[in-house]
C-alpha cells in the first residue's frame, strides 16, 4: 500500500474509498475497459459506484465519473450532488470535470494524474477556472503510485496483446 504520514491531507476513510475505486477499476479491466473506477460518498456512505464502460456501451461518455453521476442523481432524486465527495483513480478529463462542476460535487479526490487529458491541474484546471460558476475542492495523489501502476500494467498488457496479434496475422498471411 501507500506510505501514509501523519501530515497527510488524506484520512483513513479517504484511503478506504480510493481502494474501493481501485477495485472497481479492476472490474473495468476484466470487462476489457480502461481501468478507471469511481465512488461517490455522502455523509460517510457510498451512494454510487462506477467504472469505465465506454467500449462495452459504445458510449464515449460512459467514463467512471459519468456513471457515478448518473447513478447518484437517481439515488438522490436530484442532479445536484451537494455535499458529496468523488473518489476516482484517474484525474478527470474535461467532460467529467464539467459534469462534476454542473452537479455541484463538493470535493474531488483522484489518484493518478492524467498528463494527456487531465482537467484538474495536469493539462488544465476547470475546477479553478474563472468561467466556472461552481468550485470544488480537489485533492490529488491519493494512492497515486498504485493507481498509475494499475493503468500502466493494463496498457502494457494491451500493447503486448496487439503486438502478438499482428505477429500471428503476419505468420498466417505467409502460409
Amino acid at each position: 500500500m501507500s506510505n501514509k504520514t501523519t501530515t497527510s491531507k488524506f484520512n483513513d476513510d479517504d484511503y478506504q474509498y480510493m481502494q474501493r475505486a481501485m477495485d472497481l477499476a479492476a472490474l473495468a479491466e476484466q470487462e476489457g475497459e480502461v481501468p478507471v473506477g469511481a465512488v461517490l460518498v455522502k455523509a460517510g456512505e457510498i451512494i454510487a459506484e462506477g467504472w469505465n464502460q465506454s467500449i462495452g456501451q459504445h458510449d464515449a461518455s460512459a467514463h467512471a465519473e459519468m456513471q457515478v453521476i448518473r447513478k447518484a442523481g437517481q439515488v438522490l432524486k436530484n442532479y445536484r450532488l451537494l455535499d458529496t465527495t468523488l473518489y476516482v483513480t484517474l484525474e478527470p478529463c474535461p467532460m467529467c470535470a464539467g459534469a462534476l462542476l454542473h452537479s455541484r460535487v463538493k470535493r474531488v479526490v483522484f489518484g493518478a494524474s492524467d498528463l494527456k487529458a487531465g482537467a484538474a491541474g495536469s493539462v488544465l484546471n476547470l475546477f479553478e477556472s474563472q468561467a466556472s460558476y461552481h468550485y470544488a475542492d480537489v485533492d490529488s495523489g491519493l494512492l497515486a503510485v498504485e493507481c498509475r501502476h494499475q493503468l500502466q500494467a493494463f496498457f502494457k498488457r494491451r500493447r503486448k496483446e496487439k503486438k502478438e496479434a499482428r505477429k500471428q496475422e503476419r505468420e498466417q498471411g505467409g502460409l
